[in-house]
């Protein structure tokens, strides 16, 4: 299918503010035409997210994949990275606002724990890298024991690496091989393995992550995923991914909020993406905008600064603070915190 040709392209990204990442991705999304705001921001009607009829995922699970070996992680930042992800996902004030976009006002989440891919850290990781490593592990086996129609498989990119969305495998394969994280781990550097080119629209120019699905098997499978990287300011001076956090894995767990928040309104954005010209392309959209936008795109590239979406919060109890990056809210029509009481749509009664 010819680029030009696509009449229904969607966001499933997450971009930098004013980078070219930003400008690419919004200029190349097309769609058809048809109370407690975050602090400093408008109410923006026109983004409210518009229920297209595709299927969410209401009883969410995911598991972590850290790529590159345990000698590129530090095993302090996996720790914080798992416990930060799961206390954000489950936390109950933070998917009142989420619940907003179901039937009955029920959402739910599930952390299925984490594992380290044995193998070099790769410079370079492509949306055909992701997509063959999703594919290797279905065929491996190694996922016979989840329940694929709701699970997302979350690949943590190390310090260093680079990531694109070009749909072909860069040339050195990523290791699906499980192993053991060790108890001391060197801290992560920038990954030596070969030269990065510096393409338009990588993590060095504002790309933070993106989500999609393979379908893989026979009959076939549809295997969810969501891949983001190691977001810093490299020691070369230049930044990779969406930095906001006065510490990295901070960055990590907000980024990963964002996508899974979006795949489980949005889960098969890719076949949408896919489908292209075809009419009923649009069916596949769970809850997109008119715009394209997924429930974590526009209060990105509205922020200014990031800080105003990107916080720490004190999850429900009280007992931690989290790492995350407030979602879209058709109910204040903008970004919204964590609320007290869980935010109802009448046009969520209508989802198929």
């Amino acid at each position: 299918m010819r680029k030009q040709d696509v009449k229904v392209r969607p966001m499933r990204v997450i971009v930098r503010p004013k980078s070219a990442a930003e400008r690419g991705h919004r200029s190349r999304a097309i769609m058809p035409k048809p109370k407690a705001l975050a602090p400093g921001l408008p109410a923006t009607p026109e983004h409210d997210l518009i229920n297209n009829g595709g299927r969410t995922i209401i009883n969410l699970a995911f598991t972590n994949f850290y790529v590159g070996g345990s000698g590129a992680w530090n095993q302090n930042d996996i720790q914080s990275i798992d416990s930060g992800l799961a206390a954000a996902m489950t936390d109950q004030n933070l998917n009142n606002v989420m619940v907003q976009y179901y039937p009955g006002g029920q959402v739910s989440s599930n952390f299925l724990g984490s594992q380290v891919l044995a193998g070099p850290p790769p410079a370079v990781v492509s949306q055909g890298d992701v997509e063959n490593l999703v594919t290797t592990i279905f065929n491996s086996g190694q996922l016979d024991n989840f329940d694929l129609t709701s699970t997302v498989l979350n690949f943590m990119l190390p310090s260093g690496t680079i990531l694109n969305t070009d749909t072909s495998p860069t040339t050195a394969a990523i290791t699906a091989k499980l192993e053991r994280p060790h108890a001391q781990a060197r801290k992560p550097g920038v990954a030596q393995n070969e030269a990065v080119p510096h393409e338009e629209e990588d993590s060095t120019q504002g790309l933070g992550g993106y989500h999609g699905s393979v379908h893989a098997g026979s009959p076939q499978t549809t295997v969810y995923y969501a891949v983001g990287v190691y977001s810093e300011q490299l020691p070369n001076g230049t930044t990779n991914g969406i930095p906001v956090f006065d510490q990295s894995w901070k960055n990590v767990v907000a980024t990963f909020y964002h996508e899974l928040n979006e795949a489980r309104t949005d889960p098969d954005v890719e076949d949408a993406i896919r489908a292209g010209n075809d009419p009923n392309a649009v069916k596949f959209l769970g809850w997109v905008s008119q715009q394209g936008e997924e429930c974590g795109d526009f209060p990105v590239f509205e922020a200014n600064p990031l800080t105003q979406v990107f916080q720490e919060v004190a999850v429900t109890d009280g007992s931690r603070t989290v790492p995350v990056q407030f979602m879209y809210s058709d109910a204040v029509h903008g970004p919204e915190g964590p609320v007290g009481k869980p935010e109802i749509l009448a046009q969520a009664a209508r989802q198929s």
